[in-house]
């Protein structure tokens, strides 16, 4: 679970709620037509944005950026670096007999024991690497459109609000209720994308490539493993990926 988000969502909840209840009653802050406004508006743009099948998936995305298996980019050098010594030691056929968790590393794995040309290899790797991000920016861009469309219905319940309010100048003593609840509107807007959908497809955009560096160092290690050469030099070129505090000091090499 990615503590981070759960726990910025919570804040900035706490945040809102807290300095409403400060100052008046939540019940004011509760409209429902501008909630239709502003809720139905978003949910009806993205419909005509995107086909049913990733308006579905919707959900799903969005728990991606709470329930998410940290990508640990040294660990796997670090297997990585034990599958070489292993081909190394033995062959590069042997590595098919070794377990390996992480299903892009088993399919590159399997690739190399199969002793395709490292051009295939590297071929089906970046097909499938390429894959996976285009899978990640769909929904990404799902949550940014909404992010764009919540603070635009906003807008349109408030001037919706205002021709209602202008209609009836009669009474002053309405009109700034009347006001208040206009404006209800660009707040809901507000909220749907400053905390709820640009925030979230923002750490889902940062999750993609660190997922994609992950696939990258997979690809570079398999072929260096391919390639034959030496497990320290293989170590030392995919700890580039790494921030210089995590790469393996020398000392350690020896």
């Amino acid at each position: 679970m990615d503590i981070s988000t759960v726990a910025g969502l919570a804040l900035a909840t706490l945040a809102i709620l807290g300095s409403i209840l400060y100052g008046s009653p939540l019940s004011i802050f509760i409209d429902v037509p501008s909630v239709v406004v502003v809720g139905g508006g978003v949910i009806a743009t993205t419909l005509i944005k995107w086909p049913m099948e990733y308006v579905k998936a919707l959900v799903a995305i969005f728990l991606k950026s709470i329930f998410y298996s940290n990508t640990d980019s040294k660990a796997m050098i670090d297997e990585i670096q034990k599958l070489a010594e292993t081909a190394r030691r033995e062959s590069v056929f042997a590595l098919e007999k070794v377990p390996v968790e992480d299903k892009f590393l088993k399919k590159a794995v399997t690739l190399a024991a199969d002793n395709r040309p490292p051009e295939v290899i590297t071929s089906i790797l970046s097909l499938e690497i390429a894959a996976m991000e285009d899978r990640h920016s769909k929904g990404v861009d799902i949550l940014e459109g909404m992010g764009a469309d919540g603070p635009a219905f906003g807008m349109i319940g408030t001037l919706i609000g205002l021709v209602q309010m202008l209609q009836n100048m009669s009474d002053p003593s309405s009109i700034g209720p009347a006001m208040a609840v206009a404006l209800l509107t660009t707040f809901y807007g507000a909220v749907i994308a400053n905390v709820f959908t640009i925030p979230v497809a923002t750490k889902l955009k940062q999750r993609s490539k660190q997922e994609a560096t992950k696939m990258n160092i997979i690809v570079a290690g398999v072929l260096g493993i391919v390639a034959g050469e030496n497990p320290r030099v293989i170590r030392e070129k995919l700890d580039s990926f790494l921030p210089p505090k995590d790469r393996l000091q020398p000392e350690a090499k020896e």
